[in-house]
């Protein structure tokens, strides 16, 4: 299974359940909303979107048939940011 992780320990902030993700390599600001930041905050470990799947059922309670699709999507922006990258 691909595995994710951060690509570096970007800055972040937490405003209201909503985050930001500071890329000080490229002068980037991403925002997040709470299970963005969530799933971000998992990433500092490697994880699999079926890992992410499961954590994200655990802590909000929340089962949908196209989560992993929506978490598949996210990953692929959170990469083309330059945010995250395959495991190794």
């Amino acid at each position: 299974m691909v595995q994710y992780i951060q690509v570096n320990d970007y800055e972040t902030a937490e405003f209201d359940g909503e985050w930001v993700v500071l890329n000080t390599d490229k002068y980037t600001v991403t925002k997040l909303n709470e299970i963005g930041g969530f799933c971000w905050s998992m990433m500092k470990d490697a994880q699999t979107v079926d890992s992410l799947c499961q954590a994200i059922e655990q802590e909000f309670g929340r089962a949908s048939d196209n989560l992993s699709e929506d978490i598949e999507a996210f990953l692929y922006e959170l990469m083309e940011y330059g945010l995250i990258q395959h495991a190794v």
